[in-house]
């Protein structure tokens, strides 16, 4: 196994017109999160808008980590207050009978170290993972013109979205019987309605880990998570069927995950700009840095929603300085996050904070 890669602010490769692309995004931004508000009354985000799950529990850094994972948060065991907000993708909150990837965002509190500018003095750690290895675009200029056709979509033609994700649902189930998953197919709708307990995350693009840079994922650890892999939701007839699976799954069981990290160790193999590359798991695997204890708890309600959802903001970009974003597609969150959180505020007239008051 190679040698990690040490990190540099070298190994970003920032392209003329990113601004431009930048703007082109927050127009898009724009379009999406306002349709939802002249529609649905309330401002939801530019994306991730539908949440199935808002959770509350711990993390436990590993003890005797090695010093190629000893970094940054990672740098000594400690145990830390978490909330984890496991959602859809799309920015409007459609049925669950469309089904695509989901969220999953982890906001670590109280961290110690230096924090990037972005955090506004506030000590968090967010980390933001979707259950698929890589980012729909390669780049920020490519997203820009998905971003577009969502835009055109937001809160239009449900029925059809409907019929097309069953269509393509039952197309991906064939593919999975010869072991040939497709990850568009899922992105256009056609991702299988599994329980969010039981799958994979990734960060899909990279950050930086204290002397290194990594990609993180999280894996179901505990027996009670694991149980439920594979086992799928029936979406089709109950428009929230995913919060209320995962609402009676935690008012019975608990669970734990486990945070890993995937170091860069080869540049030409481990793109930091191009978000669409896997880096291969063949002689790079993941490796445990710490587990996520979530214990029985009421996983969705009114009132857990206006405290852990609608006043709280996530984003990559708040947290420590050994954990900076990194590449061409964490750059233009950098713009879409803030611009995300404070049109909602002004329309919400709800004021977004990092972390949870008290």
């Amino acid at each position: 196994m190679k040698e990690p890669v040490l990190y540099s602010d070298a190994l970003e490769n920032i392209v003329a017109d990113e601004e431009k692309v930048h703007q082109g995004l927050a127009r898009e931004f724009h379009k999406i999160i306002t349709a939802t508000h002249r529609d649905n009354g309330w401002a939801d985000r530019g994306v991730h808008a539908k949440s199935h799950a808002l959770l509350e529990g711990t993390i436990q850094i590993h003890d005797d980590l090695p010093d190629v994972l000893a970094q940054g948060l990672f740098a000594q065991p400690d145990e830390y207050s978490v909330v984890v907000r496991i959602s859809s993708i799309p920015g409007d909150p459609l049925d669950d009978a469309v089904s695509g990837p989901r969220g999953f965002a982890l906001k670590i509190n109280n961290v110690k170290g230096e924090l990037l500018s972005d955090n506004e003095g506030v000590p968090v750690q967010d980390i933001l993972l979707v259950n698929g290895p890589v980012f729909a675009a390669p780049d920020s200029r490519h997203f820009l013109r998905t971003l577009r056709l969502l835009a055109l979509t937001t809160n239009r033609f449900n029925g059809f979205k409907k019929l097309l994700s069953r269509s393509l649902r039952a197309l991906q189930k064939q593919l999975n019987r010869f072991g040939k998953s497709n990850d568009m197919i899922g992105v256009l709708g056609g991702y299988l309605p599994t329980v969010p307990v039981g799958d994979r995350f990734f960060s899909q693009v990279p950050l930086r880990f204290g002397k290194y840079v990594a990609k993180f994922d999280i894996v179901p650890s505990s027996e009670s998570f694991r149980r439920q892999q594979g086992m799928l939701i029936d979406i089709d007839k109950n428009p929230v069927a995913i919060r209320q699976k995962l609402n009676h799954f935690f008012s019975e069981y608990g669970g734990e995950w486990t945070l890993r990290a995937q170091l860069c160790r080869d540049l030409e193999e481990n793109s930091i700009e191009d978000a669409t590359k896997v880096w291969s798991e063949d002689d790079n695997p993941f490796l445990p840095l710490a587990t996520i204890k979530i214990p029985p708890q009421d996983s969705w309600s009114k009132e857990r929603a206006e405290r852990l959802e609608d006043g709280l903001s996530f984003s990559p970009w708040h947290g420590l300085t050994a954990h900076r974003p990194l590449g061409d597609i964490m750059r233009a969150r950098r713009v879409m996050y803030p611009f995300s959180s404070k049109l909602r505020t002004r329309l919400n007239g709800c004021p977004l904070h990092f972390r949870v008051s008290g």
